[in-house]
């Protein structure tokens, strides 16, 4: 038997029930993982709520985590009983234990704590994919990054910082801007007290960004792409304030041949070689010091009702994990 949370209904943090159940051996492929640290994430508040749909009903929400193998399934030849690991997704992180495919697993090096990998994966591969896939930035550039206070924002400010960058960022209080500035943001604006499309215009002297990372959504729509230059990229990676309106794409001609996309880590990482070379990447930059993860709130695995309340009432500032 092991502990873990189960959504029978989509709703309120309120729905977040921890239960007993019994845990499937793996089968081939799979394995057991004795999890020691779970991830927080807004995409857990997406499928809790019903915005992006489970897979099936009831289920457990939670897409990293990171732990202990206890038991191979067969075929399993990459990893051994006793090895530390970690992943993002598949869904059902809020766990004690879980089964899970072998494929979708990598080792933590010994220089990082289970705490800081439950905490980044996600977050970390999520900034990876961003700044060296999706838009490979370099000295050259200069991005404006919206939620710079958040989990992935604050990866992402320091990364962009280490790779030469311009790092604008946008933040709802003057605690979180100056914790965005501490990150890696040479500009931080308070989108409460300033409009941040004139300020993107003032900081970069009427040029605009060469790559906007949105994932607010709504309430930063379409003020995003009056950031960019002429052939731009906005990449809208998220919708923490609600959906976006229908989207006429004649608006990117319109705003200077921009272009759009609406990436997804899961896309990023499907292959094992493509999973391999951002969880190296981003396990080499934390390694190096160049990327700090800060682990600011910590909640037993039974509170993730709170947790989710905290999140969801913009209390919580970089990464948060929960602990089984």
């Amino acid at each position: 038997m092991t502990q873990r949370i189960e959504v029978t209904e989509t709703g309120g943090p309120e729905q977040l029930k921890l239960v007993e159940r019994d845990v499937a051996a793996p089968g081939p492929g799979e394995v057991l993982l004795r999890q020691t640290a779970v991830g927080l994430n807004f995409i857990d508040v997406y499928f809790r709520t019903g915005l992006y749909p489970a897979p099936h009903m009831p289920f457990t929400p939670g897409m990293e985590g990171a732990g202990v193998v206890e038991e191979l399934g067969e075929g399993v030849t990459h990893l051994s009983v006793g090895d530390r690991v970690a992943y993002a997704g598949p869904i059902g992180a809020y766990a004690q234990h879980r089964t899970i495919a072998a494929d979708r697993l990598v080792k933590v090096p010994d220089a990082i704590s289970d705490e800081t990998a439950a905490a980044m994966m996600l977050k970390g591969m999520t900034a990876r994919y961003l700044l060296r896939a999706t838009f490979k930035i370099d000295q050259s550039h200069t991005l404006l990054f919206h939620a710079a206070a958040g989990g992935v924002g604050l990866i992402a400010g320091q990364w962009a910082r280490h790779l030469g960058a311009t790092v604008i960022g946008t933040a709802g209080s003057q605690e979180k801007c100056e914790l965005a500035r501490n990150n890696g943001y040479d500009h931080v604006i308070n989108y409460r007290e300033e409009d941040f499309v004139e300020r993107v215009a003032e900081i970069t002297d009427g040029k605009g960004c060469d790559v906007v990372y949105d994932s607010v959504g709504k309430d930063t729509f379409p003020g995003s792409l009056d950031c960019l230059k002429s052939r731009g990229l906005w990449a809208s990676f998220g919708q923490s304030s609600g959906a976006l309106p229908e989207v006429n794409l004649g608006i990117l001609a319109q705003k200077g041949s921009l272009f759009a996309t609406r990436p997804t880590l899961f896309n990023y990482i499907a292959e094992r070689a493509d999973l391999e070379e951002t969880a190296g990447d981003l396990f080499d930059v934390v390694a190096s010091g160049a990327v700090r993860i800060d682990v600011n709130q910590s909640y037993a695995l039974a509170d993730a009702e709170q947790a989710h309340y905290d999140l969801e009432g913009r209390k919580t500032t970089g990464s948060t994990i929960l602990v089984p």
